[in-house]
């Protein structure tokens, strides 16, 4: 068998012989802080008779010169602009969402094409919103078209476009065997009295980097290393959104806001061809960290785009 069908990556072992437990476990928090009892973090109206009930959301428009209506000087949150790494976050944890959270005009758009055009999907018997796609998809070509044999990912489709978030946090158990979790907020505040909601530094001190991608049957777009985060090279991960807003999903809309905010984004701005087997590399990846990902594995939905008024107006 040739690469194109899935021969060639190797099921992960899930790792046994380590002996302590796992610290992150039901780190997520759903109050402001220890003994309180406020349901900080449960998502909210995002407007009441018209106050602004949470601050910047995502995700929204990255085009270049695109400015939000959200004024973040009262907050004083602004973007991370280096790269995590150098300011001490780390990854902890990978997923994507079917189609794009984010608009990138001529990138990733309403006019993006794909082998369906329904506004959602079926996968795990459940149906997920589509977000937008890209437009490299041309069905007269094989490497959009030719099925793949995945062994590890979940309900994926060649030719479909995938937006790729990798959460990263200055509080996550960084270069342990703890560092990718699921749900991903385990990780994010694994670690105690590291990201404080007064004085506010969120913003600082956690990240996500996302990246779209078509995937495609060709193992000339193959990398070894997705897990890690955002392919740097070339033109990959080069024009980079920075803002702020906030975590995404279905769980939230144009009106159900996020408090998971304000949250450093750096976004690229262009879409990129991904092969399939690189999928499914870390899918067996995912597999065999000590927190179990299977929920992970497949895309999760995309929110709507972020109404203007709810976009920071920060944008690098």
């Amino acid at each position: 068998m040739d690469a194109s069908d899935g021969a060639t990556i190797l099921l992960a072992s899930k790792a046994t012989m380590l002996e302590d437990t796992n610290i992150c476990k039901d780190k997520k928090p759903l109050h402001s802080g220890p003994g309180k009892t406020d349901e900080y973090f449960k998502n909210v109206q995002c407007t009441i008779d018209g106050v602004k009930q949470a601050l910047e959301q995502a995700g929204g428009n990255v085009t270049a010169g695109y400015k939000g209506g959200f004024d973040t000087t009262a907050s004083g949150s602004t973007p991370i602009t280096e790269p995590y790494w150098k300011v001490g976050l780390c990854p902890v944890n990978v997923h994507w969402h079917l189609g794009a959270e984010h608009l990138s005009v001529g990138e990733y758009d309403e006019s993006g094409k794909g082998p369906a055009a329904a506004a959602s999907r079926k996968l795990l018997a459940t149906s997920v919103r589509q977000g937008l796609r890209c437009k490299h998809y041309d069905a007269m070509q094989p490497k959009y078209t030719k099925e793949y044999a995945w062994q590890h990912c979940v309900g994926m489709k060649i030719g479909e476009t995938y937006e790729v978030h990798w959460p990263h946090s200055a509080a996550g158990a960084c270069g342990t065997p703890n560092q990718y979790q699921t749900p991903f907020y385990d990780g994010v505040f694994c670690n105690d009295n590291i990201i404080s909601l007064s004085p506010l530094n969120t913003y600082k001190k956690i990240g996500v980097q996302a990246q779209v991608f078509t995937v495609v049957n060709d193992e000339n777009y193959y990398y070894p290393d997705l897990i890690r985060g955002m392919i740097v090279d070339g033109r990959r991960g080069t024009d980079i959104a920075k803002y702020t807003g906030s975590t995404t999903g279905t769980s939230r809309s144009s009106t159900v806001c996020s408090k998971f905010t304000p949250i450093t984004w750096q976004v690229d701005r262009k879409c990129n061809l991904i092969s399939a087997s690189t999928f499914d590399k870390m899918c067996a990846d995912m597999k065999a960290q000590r927190d179990d990902m299977t929920d992970d594995l497949h895309a999760h939905g995309s929110r709507e785009i972020v109404a203007d008024a709810f976009a920071a107006n920060n944008q690098q």
